[in-house]
């Protein structure tokens, strides 16, 4: 028996059939800076608009979405974690003051199904619309004997700009500047290997309906991870300038939120200055986690934490509320050594 490419487990004409169901979707985040189709060997894309700018700097983020990606299996939904490998990257470009402009993305899979790759680039289509960031490449890698058949793990990288001048860098924060805690979506992409810990990895178990959550405890986790181009443009555009920024992701609220502070300024948070969303509660409970444990791993509802003067606060509320995100005033900057007080 001849052997070929396909018997070895990798099948070719899948591949196609792949890049023709998900064409579609990219064409949906094209910008006029995007020159040619899919098909080639690098995307490109234009930096004419960059001209304008006084000093421009590439920013880039890249990121994928950990063990959230268990439950896309167990439940068979492949069409929202795409968004979150794009929130997570895009969501740190806009955490420096830039502006997405185009994304890539990764999956390697145990076998190519193509309507399943297809799920999964809809959702990276969505998360790139939802940023104005351009999808203008990708790869999909099948890797039979590496990986199960039915599993696969996607990640990317995202690359903005920013004038120089306008660069969000923590360097002028100072004691009496206010923090503002904008609402994250849930448990967004990150502590998921603990989540799988508290609560039985099954399809019966993510299927339960809880009356606290509203939803069922698969709903509430696969929510994906809230996007905030819009609402740090939003910001901009209503003449605020952000002194910091802080994405929190994994490490929470204690490894994030120092990541903009300068030397000699501690962040103090009020615990009960915002809504804790029920799944955190829920997990802490059930999983006996304590609180420092939680605030340490998990947003803990606030998926983005910004600084700013007293005086912006007022015009920051309001554009937040402008781009449909929910704010609270959840602390300020003190003197003190650097790092984050929970009262």
């Amino acid at each position: 028996m001849a052997l070929d490419y396909k018997k070895a487990g990798v099948d070719i004409e899948a591949g196609y059939k792949s890049v023709e169901l998900i064409k579609g979707y990219v064409k949906e985040t094209n910008r006029p800076e995007v020159l040619g189709g899919l098909g080639g060997f690098s995307g490109a894309f234009s930096l004419s608009k960059i001209k304008d700018m006084e000093d421009p700097v590439l920013l880039s983020g890249t990121d994928g979405v950990g063990t959230k990606i268990k439950l896309a299996f167990l439940l068979d939904k492949h069409d929202t974690i795409g968004i979150d490998a794009v929130a997570m990257c895009v969501n740190d470009v806009a955490c420096a003051g830039g502006e997405p402009l185009f994304f890539l993305d990764y999956i390697a899979c145990g076998k190519n199904i193509p309507e399943k790759i297809a799920a999964i680039v809809k959702g990276v289509a969505e998360g790139c619309k939802q940023s104005d960031a351009a999808l203008i490449g990708g790869e999909t890698a099948e890797h039979p004997g590496l990986m199960p058949e039915d599993e696969y793990d996607v990640a990317g990288f995202a690359v903005g700009v920013v004038d120089r001048k306008d660069m969000i860098d923590g360097s002028t924060i100072k004691a009496g500047d206010v923090l503002i805690g904008v609402a994250s979506s849930g448990v967004h992409s990150n502590g998921f290997s603990l989540v799988r810990k508290v609560f039985d990895m099954t399809k019966e178990s993510l299927e339960t309906y809880y009356d606290e959550l509203g939803a069922t405890l698969g709903e509430t986790l696969l929510t994906p991870t809230k996007i905030y181009v819009k609402m740090m443009k939003s910001i901009k555009n209503a003449g605020v300038k952000v002194k910091g920024c802080s994405h929190i992701t994994g490490g929470g609220f204690y490894e994030n939120i120092p990541r903009m502070l300068p030397d000699g300024i501690k962040a103090v948070i009020k615990k009960d200055s915002y809504d804790i969303p029920p799944i955190f509660s829920l997990m802490a409970k059930k999983g006996g986690i304590e609180e420092e444990m939680m605030y340490n791993t998990y947003n803990m509802g606030l998926g983005m934490v910004l600084a700013v003067d007293p005086a912006d606060v007022d015009a920051t509320m309001k554009a937040i509320e402008a781009s449909g995100d929910k704010a609270w005033i959840v602390g300020s900057a003190e003197n003190g050594e650097k790092g984050v007080e929970l009262v």
